[in-house]
């Protein structure tokens, strides 16, 4: 193809995207305008991927991390032959449509992850290169790389302003993955105006501390330069690479360029006629050429296609040569358990005591010896949050076949990073940290839960029961908060088979992000959940110990440590005469997803008295008490002590717990 039909293909990506905003009344310009040359470049002479199968496993992934410039991509896909029609392009940002705002992974063919949080997409790249590198580790051979592809994304100076540039970067760097490559649109533009009035450090400087490759080209527009560049980049296999790419957003409008104007508002009908004028274009909207669609098919269609089918031929030589690999491998990459694999997962005998990080801990390590894909860590907290896998290798540069990942006191990165890893394929991973450090990675579990992202986070240390730590380290809304959020599974056991019902749960999961959240203190292993905790979990609340008359007196609900509290207030509550049922609560979401003939077993409506106890924000727990109902909960901070003497003060006492129920039932 000549320059002239790449030049013909660049600007069909600019006025594609120019026409669609100014349809939509709405949306960012600036970017696709400026950054159209070294998407199209990326696309159709570096990246590996088929358009006819955007799942192929050993594809290239394309992280759009800008993704307000969402328009870049659509038209990009659009081109490219991805199921997305000049009608869906249309659409854009409109009710129902292929096109929504920002890219949204599983909504529209081709899109790799859902961006639009600046930073977010950066750092699921280096989940996505993690995941790369350790499956390649881990299933290649010297004869056949049967895991072999980049990660690349688009970045833009807002994206490496956010915080969590900062950790990822870090992270990749420190680990040294060569298959990352980052295109930089440098262009010295934010939403609210220049650059240099909020942002002046060295990006080169800082990306060279954290151990990346800096490749610079100084003008956006010569895609020869940008070549080189990404040539040199993926030559480069023991650092990641930002390749800066100088830009001008908003590039051919006369007089929006080069200013905010062109970053978040359409140009406006005058604009874009003066704008289609400087790139020689005087077809119809949305048009494109004939010669464009030739383009795309010979560099990008035709090419995905013979690529796919070459990795098709080469694994079915890896299976001939190595059948016990290749089939855990088809396994993972089809997302499925082994058969059997939660057989020999450890249960505990009625009576016995330990906390349900250490459960978590036991129950963690004999899905590792199961489930070959299981991979995770913690953010330096893998001792207490009881994450590490024993037995098995640190993942490292030195050595990425190994399954337990060091985070660092990186949370943020963290949970970005596991969505990578999650939306890359062939991995069941989770991360740990404490509970009152999930607010450091919320945005993420937020973006795992719009993604329905199988994420599992290990959540340890989870109430006031943390004792001399203090307010700073002892969750009170945080739970309250993750159940607020739709789309993520909170599970808080009681003891220790609840803990492996809920592990049971998050591994099992396939479209979920699950939170479990685990005590520090020891719990007491209850009768009956042996044999009832998977099921009662699964449906998110049971009774645990139900009251000898067939119509309680009241109802105790817990969750979590809580539950042991109810089950010792029922024993001194049946002393006094009142027979009440105690009902564990480990997932509110999970037992609002049930029928009302079940939730009227677990909570009949005939019992009015109602006692919640959990130590955490009260915030929720009165639509399940009623009005007649009490909340032992806490609606302020924690302090400094012991344990279990923070507990008393604030009333999680079995003589308080029988004095609120003898309230109601006197």
């Amino acid at each position: 193809m000549s320059n002239n039909v790449e030049q013909l293909s660049i600007n069909t990506i600019r006025t594609l995207s120019i026409d669609a905003i100014e349809n939509a009344n709405s949306g960012h310009p600036g970017l696709p305008m400026g950054a159209a040359p070294m998407a199209y470049t990326l696309w159709t002479d570096f990246m590996n991927h088929n358009p006819k199968n955007s799942k192929w496993f050993n594809r290239d992934r394309f992280v759009l991390s800008a993704g307000h410039g969402s328009m870049l991509l659509y038209s990009l896909l659009h081109l490219s032959g991805y199921n997305l029609t000049i009608e869906d392009l249309k659409q854009f940002r409109q009710w129902g449509s292929k096109t929504p705002g920002h890219p949204e992974v599983h909504h529209t063919d081709g899109v790799e992850a859902t961006t639009g949080p600046l930073g977010q997409g950066i750092a699921m790249s280096v989940g996505m290169a993690m995941a790369e590198s350790h499956l390649a580790a881990k299933y290649n051979k010297e004869d056949i790389s049967v895991v072999d592809h980049y990660t690349y994304a688009l970045v833009s100076d807002g994206d490496l302003m956010e915080g969590i540039s900062h950790e990822a970067a870090s992270l990749a760097g420190h680990l040294g993955l060569g298959k990352l490559i980052a295109l930089y649109d440098s262009n010295d533009i934010s939403l609210d105006g220049e650059l240099n009035l909020s942002f002046s450090e060295n990006t080169e400087q800082r990306f060279k501390a954290y151990g990346w490759q800096v490749l610079r080209v100084e003008d956006g527009n010569d895609t020869n330069a940008i070549r080189a560049a990404i040539k040199e980049a993926q030559e480069n296999t023991e650092q990641p690479t930002l390749i800066e790419v100088r830009t001008v957003i908003g590039y051919g409008s006369p007089n929006k360029s080069a200013s905010s104007a062109s970053h978040g508002a359409p140009l406006g009908t005058d604009e874009v006629k003066l704008t289609k004028e400087f790139y020689e274009w005087g077809h119809d909207d949305f048009h494109v050429p004939e010669e464009v669609y030739a383009d795309f098919n010979e560099k990008i269609v035709k090419n995905g296609a013979e690529q796919e089918t070459k990795w098709n031929e080469l694994l079915n030589t890896y299976k001939e040569k190595y059948p016990e690999l290749a089939t855990e491998l088809e396994l993972a990459m089809k997302g499925e358990l082994p058969e059997g694999w939660e057989k020999d997962l450890p249960v505990y005998e009625a009576g016995s005591s330990l906390a349900s990080r250490a459960s978590s801990g036991e129950v963690l390590n004999g899905i590792a010896k199961a489930v070959p894909n299981f991979f995770g860590g913690s953010a330096d907290l893998a001792g207490s949050n009881k994450t590490y896998m024993n037995g098995e290798d640190d993942y490292s540069r030195n050595n990425y076949a190994g399954r337990n990942i060091w985070f660092g006191v990186r949370e943020h990165a963290m949970g970005a990073a596991l969505n990578g890893m999650a939306l890359h394929g062939g991995l069941n991973v989770f991360g740990g940290t404490f509970f009152v450090f999930s607010d450091y990675l919320r945005p993420s579990i937020r973006l795992a839960s719009i993604m329905n992202m199988p994420v599992t986070y290990v959540f340890t240390h989870d109430s006031i029961a943390v004792g001399e730590d203090g307010p700073t380290h002892e969750p009170v809304e945080q739970l309250a908060a993750l159940r607020a959020m739709p789309g993520l599974s909170v599970m808080r056991p009681a003891d220790g088979n609840e803990t492996n019902a809920a592990w049971r749960l998050a591994v099992e999961s396939t479209d979920t992000p699950t939170a479990l959240v685990l005590t520090r203190q020891n719990l007491v292993t209850q009768e009956g959940t042996k044999e009832n905790a998977y099921e009662g979990v699964k449906k998110g609340a049971y009774v645990i110990s139900k009251s000898e008359n067939e119509t309680a007196d009241a109802l105790l609900l817990a969750s979590g440590s809580e539950v042991q509290l109810a089950v010792n207030a029922k024993e001194a509550l049946k002393a006094k005469g009142i027979d009440v049922s105690v009902v564990s609560m480990p997932s509110w979401d999970r037992f609002n997803a049930q029928d009302e003939a079940y939730k009227n077993t677990v909570l009949p409506k005939e019992v009015k008295n109602r006692v919640a106890i959990e130590m955490a924000s009260s915030i929720g727990w009165h639509r399940y008490v009623g009005d007649n109902g009490i909340v032992i909960g806490i609606d302020t901070f924690g302090a400094s002590a012991p344990g279990e003497k923070v507990m008393e003060e604030y009333g999680f006492t079995v003589d308080n717990v029988v004095k609120q129920v003898e309230s109601l039932v006197k």
